[in-house]
């Protein structure tokens, strides 16, 4: 074995064999600042009398990517960041190599952005090496994990997904995180990931698995690697791994893979989670808007839908709702998990894309657990994702759910 990736998989391994630190829950201060901001209420006095109470693992903290708020999103760290969080499911966003291996990544074509490669003479592999910012022109760049091999990519490290695109240098372009603690946010400070790697961690952490089948950003098929191939590649790494269907939640924006699963891995098919998200024109209230055909799903054996924030809740006289569009696929029969809560900034500024259907009713942080209790109460999610598992966590315990 190479001593680099013997180097590798003994760290891997030490962090597989500390894992145990996971058990303990450790919220931290933030559910309870969002409590604070709340407005006076019955939400606000049941969250404030949780305060001493342990926070537990929870199905219904979602780690999206780890915990990518502060740590480098699909790391060890970030992963172990979450369930210390209490979340009791984990993502591995699923994309593959040049020697057709699959790797935990959000994109096939982020590495430039997500880990350290334009620093390593691996950059000349990329699709497009850096090139700096001139007169009026973005510098840009374009890594993908399909550029190299599964080697090449182990020796990356990952960072903070960020890119200074008036950058003029390599070095100005990697560090668009400047003014963040640069000792916590550094370019080498996460360790890559495979997908296989990912399944050990999470069974080591004694948390269920939600692995998404990234849109390839490649023609397929690759060479030789077809669509069917990628999707059942996925799913024989949980085989191989003993990891049973019941404990998988595959995805896919894709609903071609999702109905692949469905007939040809039927254990896995049956929890396979349908990703969508609000798109131009869409209107929550309005069915004529809709891409979804509720009952087309269900009769074609969908059984999980997820739909982001927005597309699940709208405004009634000043609350929060379930809007009309989460009412309809509820009644078809679909379970909902949605995505992804702490992706936007401070909700004093309007919470951006992921509140777009509240635009104008939100206003304040504390408003973030209205909108957590409406999707676990009114909209009767089963799932949230969330950038800091936390907060769902907390909630999640204090109201007794699994």
């Amino acid at each position: 074995m190479p001593i680099l990736k013997l180097a590798a998989t003994t760290a891997f391994m030490s962090l597989c064999a500390s894992a145990g630190l996971a058990e303990t829950i450790h919220a931290g201060p933030r559910p309870l600042y969002l409590v604070d901001q709340m407005q006076d209420g019955a939400l606000k006095d049941k969250l404030e009398a949780c305060a001493d109470q342990p926070v537990k693992r929870t199905m219904f903290s979602i780690g999206h990517r780890g915990a990518p708020m502060q740590f480098p999103e699909h790391t060890v760290e970030s992963y172990r960041a979450a369930a210390r969080m209490g979340a009791g499911v984990l993502e591995c966003d699923v994309t593959f190599t040049k020697d057709l291996e699959l790797v935990c990544r959000h994109a096939q074509n982020d590495l430039h952005t997500t880990t350290n490669i334009l620093a390593t003479d691996l950059m000349a592999n990329c699709s497009t090496p850096f090139v700096a910012a001139t007169g009026g022109a973005d510098a840009k760049a374009e890594c993908r994990t399909s550029d190299i091999t599964l080697a090449q990519y182990q020796s990356l490290s990952g960072k903070m997904d960020a890119a200074n695109k008036k950058a003029t240098d390599v070095a100005g372009y990697m560090n668009a995180t400047a003014g963040w603690r640069t000792d916590l946010y550094a370019a080498d400070g996460g360790e890559m990931m495979t997908h296989a790697e990912s399944i050990e961690l999470f069974k080591s952490l004694g948390v269920k698995f939600t692995p998404e089948l990234k849109s390839p950003s490649v023609d397929m098929p690759f060479n030789g690697f077809s669509q069917q191939d990628y999707a059942q590649k996925m799913i024989d790494e949980y085989k191989a791994a003993g990891v049973p269907g019941s404990d998988v939640f595959a995805q896919s924006f894709n609903l071609d893979d999702i109905l692949f699963w469905i007939k040809a891995e039927p254990e896995f098919g049956k929890q396979a989670v349908y990703l969508v998200e609000w798109h131009d024109g869409f209107d929550q209230q309005n069915s004529a808007t809709w891409k979804e055909d509720f009952a087309a799903l269900k009769a074609q054996g969908v059984n999980y839908l997820a739909p982001s924030l927005n597309m699940l809740v709208t405004p009634v006289e000043g609350d929060i709702a379930a809007s009309a569009y989460a009412k309809a696929a509820k009644q078809a029969g679909l379970n909902l998990i949605t995505w992804s809560l702490e992706r936007s900034g401070p909700l004093k500024a309007g919470g951006g894309w992921y509140y777009k259907s509240l635009t104008g009713n939100i206003n304040n942080d504390g408003q973030m657990y209205e909108l957590v209790d409406t999707l676990a109460q009114d909209v009767g999610v089963v799932g949230v994702f969330s950038d800091w598992p936390a907060t769902v966590s907390y909630y999640a315990s204090c109201m007794g759910m699994n």
